[in-house]
């Protein structure tokens, strides 16, 4: 028996579950369903719940330093995004080309507040075409590496030395040296995932520098040590976790999405919370999401 009691908070029927954020100053969780085209946030203290229809798929929101709205990454962008008054959409880069079949994926903010976004073919997973970009404070992009599959993650170091990154298609999670200036040194292979652990996908570190990680078919988040030891493993009532954030007034509560993509209705019908967004209070804490700016 696991000693993580883990809780559903909202039984949405994600399709693809992805992008969790907590905005502290709101007590709100932001997540979107990305091939529903839809991003959703709750209120944890009040439950208050609301959803934005988007015009085509989003795949992840991140807080300004400022306060003046969102960026998101869009199907074939990334935006400035305002839910209030309306939702209004500007895009700042379009950056692949037309028939590519490219579409943004992840994305997370380091310490700089740069933006690191993956991208990845939509629907064909083999082909090794996936940029990992840097948008840099300035809003100019940049292509900081490529040949990824599924690029998934990432998520930084408590020193902004490294950065986890992962490429799910290959069950990789690498680490790359990070410079002050946003340069990248050679990535080496921080863990490769076996056969039933699942594949590693969306990722968060804690206090003490741990990163947890969403393990697509493996119906577990694990926490691993700054060296890729295996520490402690949530099991998850689902096959595919998608991604996972911590929030919650001490930083403590882990919200984990999921996804009803990529099941059979067999498992769908033996997991009936699949595509639900689950909760699950943690010992350590994590630490504040970075904001762009």
């Amino acid at each position: 028996m696991s000693k993580h009691d883990v809780q559903c908070l909202w039984e949405v029927n994600a399709q693809l579950g992805e992008g969790p954020l907590w905005v502290a100053e709101q007590n709100r969780l932001y997540f979107v369903d990305l091939k529903n085209q839809t991003l959703h946030s709750q209120d944890v203290v009040s439950g208050q719940r609301r959803s934005w229809t988007m015009p085509d798929y989003i795949c992840w929101l991140i807080a300004r330093r400022d306060g003046d709205g969102f960026m998101a990454g869009l199907r074939d962008g990334i935006a400035r995004v305002w839910l209030e008054p309306e939702l209004r959409i500007e895009y700042l880069h379009r950056p692949f080309a037309e028939g590519s079949g490219l579409r943004m994926n992840d994305a997370k903010v380091d310490s700089a507040g740069r933006i690191w976004a993956g991208s990845m073919h939509n629907t064909d997973y083999a082909q090794a075409i996936g940029t990992l970009f840097r948008l840099d404070t300035d809003l100019t992009l940049h292509a900081a590496d490529t040949g990824y599959h599924i690029c998934n993650g990432p998520t930084f170091s408590l020193d902004g030395a490294t950065m986890y990154h992962t490429d799910s298609y290959e069950g990789r999670t690498y680490a790359y040296p990070l410079s002050a200036n946003g340069t990248l040194g050679a990535p080496r292979i921080w863990r490769q995932f076996g056969e039933g652990e699942g594949s590693p996908d969306g990722m968060t570190v804690d206090s003490e520098g741990c990163v947890w990680i969403a393990q697509w078919g493996g119906s577990r988040v694990c926490r691993y040590s700054p060296e890729g030891e295996l520490l402690d493993t949530i099991p998850v009532p689902v096959r595919n976790p998608a991604s996972c954030a911590f929030g919650g007034a001490d930083l403590k509560t882990l919200y984990i999405t999921t996804a009803r993509e990529d099941n059979t209705p067999e498992q769908l019908a033996a997991h009936p919370l699949t595509g639900a967004v689950f909760a699950v209070r943690v010992d350590v804490a994590g630490v504040p999401a970075g904001r762009f700016g």
